[in-house]
């Protein structure tokens, strides 16, 4: 692999996405910044203003998404819009979203250094609480400037009690004008998306940089199980109603058909349980715990869910509990735009580049852009695929050929006129 000399200015993207990691900075090299905290908040005025150093305008919508732009020639035009979050998981990393948001804001500083207009206009965006571990439900910043949030869903709780619509207004949005803050349809024409990749097939190809061709369709449910409570000496165990004892049966359930088929890029995973009243002498008389399903195969996730749901159902009537089962997001596998895949082919060659091309397991705020433009993403090479932890770990050299390639490929779809 020859790299030609980068364009972007690595080292000001280094000393930027450094500098981002401390704030809410857990540990040596960890980073808890849940969505509309004081510690995102802080993390957003710092982007913010260097979205003004650089020259954008920039500014904070009712979703708590920051939006950075660059005029093109044509303001009317559709809008190039690049990035993607920098809200954390309470036990994240500090390149997780980070990178694909600061990396944008590169890209554009670097057009303006170069004195390269656009045709049409350019925004770089921090999506709002992609993770959705605060609330429980992700991509709101997202799905809230395309139109798309569920009903009720400003009233969601995180475990405090707090309401998200409470938390938006903590954090200086208001809630009465969301409307005001959806981009009307047609106003965007493309998205592009850089992140580490999660996993570990670029590190096993020896490959700094990947084209993402497709995101797998995640299904996300919430399993309620209720039983009896009863004193845990006492009540003989033919005669409980335990709802734990039912949860752990689902659960390996679970992982038992997403295993089934051990050449499927099938995942199942239970990353949630609450159980009430959760003391060691009671029997457990409630359990709540979320579901994450997720394949390329949306016709094979379905059997699966089918299966699931029956085995639920099965599971309840022998341990004698009520179930109840709530779907909190569900989406088809979204698959890159070909026109931007071979832009970002062709712009590797330039460079030196051999990047492999791979589905992504994982979704991002691109899973939704893909329902009103054509989207590209480009992922980064992650030590031993480590992420939602603070070990996860990207190095500056192939987070900057990720910037690279972004550049490169937002430079040619910004600059032709339609």
């Amino acid at each position: 692999m020859v790299v030609q000399l980068l364009t972007i200015n690595k080292s000001r993207l280094e000393k930027r996405i450094n500098e981002l990691s401390q704030i809410g900075k857990i540990g040596e090299t960890g980073v808890c910044r849940l969505t509309l905290s004081k510690e995102d908040r802080q993390a957003v005025e710092t982007v913010k203003k260097w979205m003004e150093e650089a020259g954008l305008s920039a500014r904070i919508d009712d979703f708590g998404n920051l939006i950075g732009r660059l005029e093109g020639k044509n303001p009317t035009a559709p809008v190039l819009m690049l990035g993607s979050h920098i809200d954390s998981q309470p036990y994240g990393g500090r390149f997780d979203g980070v990178i694909g948001v600061l990396g944008a804001l590169e890209v554009v500083e670097t057009m303006k250094e170069k004195n390269i207009i656009p045709y049409m206009p350019i925004e770089v965006i921090s999506f709002s609480d992609e993770e959705g571990c605060r609330f429980n439900k992700g991509l709101f910043g997202v799905r809230g400037i395309l139109g798309k949030l569920d009903d009720g869903e400003l009233e969601r709780t995180d475990r405090n009690g707090i309401t998200r619509r409470d938390a938006l207004i903590q954090f200086g949005c208001d809630p009465t004008k969301l409307k005001e803050s959806e981009y009307p349809a047609g106003s965007i024409a493309a998205f592009l998306e850089m992140h580490i990749e999660q996993g570990p097939l670029l590190e096993a190809n020896n490959t700094p940089v990947g084209i993402v061709t497709g995101i797998s369709g995640p299904l996300w449910l919430t399993v309620e199980l209720e039983g009896f409570a009863g004193h845990a000496g006492s009540v003989p165990m033919p005669m409980r109603k335990d709802a734990l004892v039912g949860a752990a049966k689902v659960i390996i359930a679970l992982n038992e058909l997403a295993s089934q088929d051990t050449d499927a890029p099938t995942v199942g995973t239970v990353g949630s349980l609450k159980i009430f009243p959760d003391s060691r002498n009671i029997i457990p008389e409630k359990v709540s715990f979320s579901i994450d399903l997720r394949d390329i195969n949306i016709e094979r996730r379905n059997g699966i869910e089918k299966q699931l749901r029956a085995k639920i159902k099965e599971i309840s009537e022998e341990n004698r509990l009520t179930y109840k089962i709530t779907e909190d997001t569900n989406s088809e596998p979204r698959y890159c735009s070909d026109r931007i895949m071979n832009i970002m082919s062709r712009e590797s060659e330039q460079i030196g580049l051999n990047p492999i091309k791979l589905m992504s397991g994982p979704f991002y705020d691109s899973l939704y852009m893909s329902y009103v433009c054509e989207y590209g993403m480009v992922f980064v090479r992650s030590k031993d695929g480590i992420s939602h932890n603070p070990k996860e770990f990207s190095t500056f050299e192939d987070i900057s050929l990720g910037t690279e390639l972004l550049y490169r490929t937002a430079t040619k779809l910004a600059c032709v006129e339609k």
